[in-house]
């Protein structure tokens, strides 16, 4: 079950602003997705005992200087820009929106969002001295772990972030397809609600935490989960992992997470944790090849592991797992459905049942990238969108953060 929009974010320490170094790298084109009815081809609280990793020299490339802010203290830091403008991937409206709940805002102006993706620590951050918002990432610990440089964190991020969509051939087709849409589309900016691709383990287990749960809870038990694996480095007041293993979640006891705060959900991590060592060839790979299965599949299989139900199961497959026109419906999707697209149903209950009627209207509507289109619907029906606009359209990016609250579902995904 996705839930409400970011929590207030622990008090950010006043910092100066920085002189950014910019390191140019070839922009990548992405090949525009042809949305239709049918599924798309896949794409070829004291830490635990960390886990090992495993270092390639950074590629040379042209640099150039950002204008240093007035009064700022001297210092440099390495940007590489990433083949995404604003348009195409807004911070505010991608990470804070309730597909993943691993990044922290390390900045509030210029606007930064640290996580980690695999083994690097990145930071990312719209290039203020560019046009289109150019997304850039500073990796920190390049150098210090073996298996990060900044050549294999561009492409871990490019994957991540599924970079090779065209999100403006994606809106301009839904907006087509959709006056409701459209309208959502224009107080948003026009662009950058971007469906990520995580790795499936790590998305299994932050949605395991997710039931029933509101969002300052989901964030504590998935920080939990990720101290468990190895320490990346600290930013902005964050010590930040890397997702542990399979193997390592499975050694942690149910008691141990019910004493951490995790509730009956603890039975359902270490129940899934488990499940997944079992499975041929090892949990990791049986995730991964639900990416070439078809999605009443994935939806089947994923509901076997222990504490996963069909609204878990479809946002396990929307963000990890290239089920783009997987529909995970709640209570605001539903509202979305019974106003505009199957007003038939107004006043009626949502049941499983229900559920399917409503993914195969915005199949019906949307195409192949429905599951796209619904993540902006979703955005646009929540009691505190207007906040998000506001960060969106925010020339300075000092948007004071606040609580944020999606209502809570009776019943676990």
């Amino acid at each position: 079950m996705r839930l409400p929009l970011l929590p207030r974010s622990p008090p950010l320490a006043a910092m100066p602003p920085r002189r950014r170094r910019v390191v140019r790298a070839p922009l990548l084109t992405p090949s525009p997705p042809q949305p239709s009815s049918t599924p798309p081809p896949v794409p070829s609280v004291e830490a635990p005992k960390p886990e090992t990793p495993d270092h390639h020299d950074p590629t040379p490339s042209a640099r150039r200087r950002l204008p240093l802010a007035a009064g700022a203290v001297e210092a440099q830091e390495e940007w590489h820009p990433l083949p995404l403008s604003t348009a195409d991937l807004s911070l505010p409206l991608t990470l804070p929106t309730g597909q993943t709940f691993l990044w922290r805002r390390t900045s509030l102006s210029p606007l930064r969002f640290t996580g980690a993706v695999g083994p690097h620590l990145v930071s990312l951050s719209h290039l203020p001295d560019s046009d289109d918002g150019r997304l850039a990432f500073l990796l920190h610990n390049d150098g210090s772990c073996p298996a990060s440089s900044v050549p294999a964190a561009r492409a871990a991020l490019c994957d991540y972030l599924n970079a090779a969509v065209s999100l403006a051939d994606l809106w301009r087709q839904f907006a087509a397809a959709d006056e409701r849409f459209a309208e959502v589309s224009a107080r948003l900016g026009g662009g950058g609600a971007r469906v990520l691709r995580q790795d499936p383990v790590e998305c299994v287990f932050q949605f395991l935490c997710s039931s029933n749960n509101n969002i300052a809870r989901i964030e504590k038990m998935v920080w939990t989960l990720a101290g468990y694996g190895e320490r990346l480095g600290e930013v902005g007041g964050f010590v930040f992992h890397r997702f542990p293993t399979i193997e390592r979640l499975a050694r942690v006891s149910e008691q141990e997470l019910r004493e951490a705060g995790f509730g009956y959900r603890a039975k359902y991590i270490v129940g899934t944790a488990k499940e997944l060592q079992a499975k041929p060839g090892g949990g990791e790979k049986w995730l991964a090849s639900l990416r070439e299965k078809e999605l009443s599949y994935v939806i089947e299989a994923l509901c076997t592991l222990p504490g996963v139900g069909p609204k878990v199961a479809a946002c396990i497959a929307l963000f990890s797992l290239d089920q783009n026109h997987a529909i995970p419906v709640d209570t605001h999707v539903w509202k979305v459905a019974t106003q505009y697209l199957l007003p038939e149903l107004a006043g009626k209950s949502l049941t499983p049942k229900l559920s399917v009627i409503v993914a195969d209207a915005f199949v019906t509507r949307f195409g192949s990238y429905a599951g796209w289109a619904q993540n902006v619907l979703f955005i646009g029906q929540l009691p505190a969108q207007k906040l998000v606009v506001a960060q969106v359209n925010s020339d300075n990016g000092t948007t004071k953060p606040t609580k944020r609250k999606r209502g809570v579902q009776p019943k676990p995904c």
